[in-house]
């Protein structure tokens, strides 16, 4: 018998139902079932540096502080005063050594114990235990740089959650020995789309490039479209669990980012060429390009560069965070360089980011059209055209025009979505790639 999200989520055939989009029921199990159970981006270890910085974010529509404690220890906690569930933090970032509840007074370390208790020997007779009303904290874990939290303790550990697209992911966050680190600031605006579609866009989609974004290549304000052709040399990846990546690639020469008017950002990268290939081998040496990719189910990155948080908001509106990562001992003319390609580009007014934008949301009207909703999304580009190779690790990759991504993405979102526990889903098998 075919279970009840694999039944509208067909990722063999890429033919997915309508509903998933705009359902409220199925958006409330999607809360529980996928943001509740999945290991979520809450932030980047640049944020919090020292002992007691703390910086607010959401776990679906949890809000969070993430801390680091007065012995540097990391946690991600719900921003929830026990006693009665007020905020115990309103500020988006800082460092304090406790969070005093502005309604009755109930104050918390960083570390998220209870240390204060207005009429703690008065009113409660000193019998309020409060080593039992701490903070409710979520498991916290960091892969080089970027912070994780999951609410499900029975989730697998973090390293196995993100699979095969650590080895992609390690193109941005490990080229360098400094590492990176998020520049000050972030933009954030609420657009009305479900959060799924800017999800599975950064997770890859050459398709759209040519028509969406032609005005970018017309005008001269990106590089040239190449048109459309098949060709392994340049492949996304559908990196198991969910994760999607663009920018595979196993040509001769180094591919750099492109689109940075300014000269510093070429010769930077091609100076730390060296150290990349041999801190990761000569594959990834290839292409300093951090690529484009989506780790399920709402964290994004782009070579502009740029990082996101796609925040639901209902079924009918998304929350975008989104922030500008550079490597850390990049020269500071490099890192503006590369801020102000990030603002032009995918800014909230952003060039690019106004084009997806209109579509995102003109996708999700559609999908709570009474006829429009009876037919289903077509995903079937490059069904059956799928492989694997030996120097690039993932489920499969698929050509540069593919949709192979996105069946990838939506399989694994139905599974989340009718597994009862992790008991019942199995993680997708890690390649045996080494650099």
């Amino acid at each position: 018998m075919v279970s009840t999200f694999e039944s509208k989520v067909n990722a063999k055939a890429g033919v997915v139902t309508r509903n998933i989009f705009y359902d409220k029921e199925i958006y409330q199990q999607e809360l529980e079932q996928v943001f509740g159970r999945s290991w979520l981006v809450v932030g980047h270890e640049s944020q919090i540096a020292k002992p007691n910085d703390f910086v607010a974010n959401y776990m679906g529509e949890d809000p969070v502080l993430v801390t680091r404690d007065s012995k540097g220890k990391l946690h991600t906690f719900l921003n929830m005063c026990r006693h009665r569930g007020n905020r115990i933090c309103r500020a988006d970032a800082g460092n304090a050594p406790s969070f005093m509840c502005t309604y009755h007074g109930w104050t918390f370390a960083t570390d998220g114990k209870l240390v204060g208790v207005p009429g703690y020997k008065e009113a409660y007779f000193e019998e309020l235990d409060r080593a039992q009303w701490g903070l409710v904290e979520a498991r916290t874990d960091s892969y080089k740089g970027l912070i994780f939290a999951n609410w499900d303790h029975e989730a697998p550990v973090l390293v196995d959650y993100l699979g095969d697209a650590a080895w992609y992911m390690d193109l941005w966050l490990d080229r360098t020995a400094g590492g990176t680190e998020i520049l000050a600031g972030m933009h954030r605006w609420v657009m009305n789309f479900n959060w799924k579609f800017g999800s599975d866009n950064f997770g890859g989609d050459n398709y759209h490039t040519l028509v969406t974004h032609g005005s970018m290549s017309a005008s001269g304000m990106s590089a040239p479209r190449r048109p459309l052709q098949l060709e392994k040399t340049n492949f996304i990846i559908a990196a198991g669990n969910g994760h999607c990546v663009l920018g595979g690639y196993s040509g001769e020469e180094k591919r750099l980012q492109q689109g940075f008017n300014e000269p510093a950002v070429a010769k930077y990268l091609n100076d730390i060429s060296g150290e990349l290939t041999q801190r990761l081998g000569k594959i990834r040496g290839k292409q300093a390009n951090m690529g484009i990719g989506t780790l399920f189910p709402n964290f994004t990155w782009h070579s502009s560069p740029t990082i996101r948080l796609w925040h639901p908001r209902g079924p009918w509106s998304t929350e975008v965070w989104s922030y500008c990562m550079v490597d850390k001992n990049a020269p500071e003319i490099v890192k503006q360089a590369m801020k102000n390609s990030y603002i032009q580009r995918f800014g909230p007014a952003g060039n690019m980011e106004q084009d997806d934008a209109n579509n995102w949301m003109d996708s999700t009207r559609s999908a709570k059209s009474l006829t429009a909703r009876k037919y289903p999304l077509n995903m079937t580009m490059g069904v059956g055209h799928e492989w694997t190779n030996e120097t690039h690790p993932g489920q499969s990759l698929g050509y540069s025009w593919s949709e192979s991504n996105w069946r990838h993405f939506y399989g694994w979102w139905a599974k989340m979505m009718d597994a009862p526990s992790w008991k019942q889903l199995p993680l997708d098998k890690r390649s045996n790639i080494t650099p």
